[in-house]
C-alpha cells in the first residue's frame, strides 16, 4: 500500500466520523457558507499579482516537519502582502498536521482566494470548504474516476466554488475536461517516490486546452522556475515547501517576489 492509499483510507474514515458529529445541513449555518467565493482567474491574471498560490503547510508525509512554529494569521497575512494571487491552507490533520481551524483564521484575515488543499472523496469536505471559508477545491484525478471527478466538480460549482484539478499525466487529463472544472494543476511530484521536476510540467502544458488556467504545483524554489514556466503557457504557480520551510514564511515570499518582479522588468 502507497502513502497515498493509505490517505485515501484514512480520510475516508475520517470524514464518516466527521458526518456523525457535524450534518450537511448543519454545515449551512457557518459562518462563510453564504459568502460569495472569489473568483480564482481573475486573481491569477492580475496584472498587479503574480500569479503564485503560497501554501500554508506545517509538515507532510515525505518531510516530516516543515514548520510547526508560525501563525496562520501572520503567514496568510505576508503572502497576501507580497502579492500572492491566491493562498492555499493544508487541512489534512493525520498527514500533514492542517484543519480546517487553519482555513477559518486564514478566511478572517485575507480577502485573496483560498484553496482548501485536502484529499477531496466526498461531498461533504466540499460542503465544509465552503463553509470554512474557502474560494477553491482541489480534486486529485490519481484518486478518483472519471465519473467521480465530474460528480464532485458539478457540484463544488454548484455552490460557487471553484475547481482546481490536480494531474500527474496525461492519462489523467483525459476525459477529466469538463466545463465544472476552472484550473488544471500538473503536479512536478512523482508520487511514487516523491522525486520532483518542473520538466513534468514542461511535458504536459501543450496538452491542457486553452480554457483552463494552468497551474504548475511542487519544486519551485526560485523565481528563474517561474519564468520558464510562464514562457510555455503557465499561468499559476502553487509554492509549497519553499515559503514555510522557511523561519520567516512572510519575509521569504517577500524576498522572491522582489526578485521576481526585478526580473519581469528586465
Amino acid at each position: 500500500m502507497t502513502i497515498l492509499d493509505k490517505i485515501i483510507e484514512r480520510k475516508r474514515i475520517e470524514v464518516a466520523q466527521a458526518k456523525r458529529k457535524v450534518s450537511e445541513e448543519e454545515l449551512k449555518h457557518g459562518i462563510f457558507y453564504d459568502r460569495p467565493c472569489h473568483n480564482l482567474r481573475d486573481f491569477i491574471l492580475d496584472k498587479e499579482r503574480t500569479g503564485i498560490i503560497a501554501e500554508f503547510k506545517r509538515a507532510s508525509p515525505s518531510k516530516g516537519i516543515i514548520n510547526n512554529a508560525v501563525s496562520v494569521t501572520e503567514v496568510v497575512t505576508g503572502y497576501a502582502e507580497a502579492g500572492a494571487s491566491a493562498i492555499s491552507v493544508l487541512t489534512d490533520h493525520d498527514f500533514f498536521q492542517g484543519s480546517l481551524t487553519d482555513l477559518l483564521e486564514a478566511r478572517k484575515a485575507v480577502n485573496i482566494p483560498l484553496l482548501r488543499k485536502d484529499f477531496i472523496v466526498d461531498e461533504y469536505q466540499i460542503a465544509e470548504a465552503k463553509a470554512y471559508g474557502a474560494d477553491i477545491i482541489l480534486l486529485i484525478a490519481a484518486v478518483l474516476s472519471n465519473e467521480e471527478v465530474a460528480r464532485l466538480a458539478k457540484y463544488a460549482k454548484s455552490l460557487g466554488l471553484n475547481v482546481l484539478l490536480e494531474i500527474h499525466n496525461e492519462q489523467e487529463l483525459i476525459g477529466n475536461t469538463i466545463a465544472e472544472i476552472d484550473a488544471i494543476g500538473v503536479n512536478n511530484r512523482n508520487l511514487k517516490d516523491f522525486s520532483v521536476s518542473i520538466q513534468h510540467s514542461l511535458d504536459l502544458v501543450d496538452l491542457i486546452p486553452r480554457q483552463y488556467i494552468k497551474v504548475s504545483e511542487s519544486g519551485i524554489s526560485n523565481p528563474e522556475s517561474i519564468k520558464a514556466l510562464k514562457t510555455t503557457g503557465f499561468q499559476g504557480f502553487l509554492i509549497g515547501e519553499n515559503f514555510m520551510k522557511s523561519a520567516n514564511p512572510t519575509s521569504s515570499i517577500k524576498d522572491f517576489v522582489a526578485v521576481l518582479n526585478k526580473e519581469n522588468q528586465s
